[in-house]
């Protein structure tokens, strides 16, 4: 089986295989971090970053609303726009846990995100780190040898 897709969207289930299996919740954690991204318009991880001490994307996000800091990424927005974008960072960061077992389902991800905020418990800290340099340049190096290929 080949990976495919983009580098900071890839569960950890697809690079290690400690973590659990790949399956739907793969998807799941895919998706939430592309929400993430949305929601808060910074990339998981920069190609030009060699060696960096910086905080893992999600942790920084989660550091954001445990302190309860102002949820807006975007500027200034109003009282309701900021509701539903806390509410899109608490589904998304239940969809980036380390674990799939840990991870809702797509089903449980729509229903959270139709229901209200504040039924939204706060998910456990994202304790995972972005994976090292060299397994991304190797995992980049096999996806960009097999596009070649075809």
């Amino acid at each position: 089986m080949e990976a495919r897709g983009t580098i900071s969207y890839i569960a950890p289930e697809v690079f290690c295989r400690t973590v659990g299996g790949v399956s739907h919740k793969s998807d799941v954690y895919s998706f939430g971090m592309m929400v993430l991204d949305m929601v808060c318009g910074r990339k998981n991880l920069s190609a030009d970053l060699q060696r960096s001490s910086k905080v893992y994307f999600p942790q920084w996000i989660y550091n954001r609303l445990e302190l309860e800091e102002e949820a807006s990424f975007q500027g200034t927005i109003t009282d309701e726009e900021n509701d539903v974008q806390r509410k899109m960072i608490l589904v998304s960061l239940w969809c980036i846990q380390t674990y799939p077992l840990n991870r809702p389902s797509m089903s449980t991800v729509v229903e959270m995100l139709q229901g209200c905020v504040e039924s939204i418990q706060m998910p456990p800290k994202p304790n995972l780190s972005s994976p090292p340099r060299l397994a991304l340049d190797t995992l980049v190096t096999l996806i960009d040898s097999s596009d070649g290929a075809r």
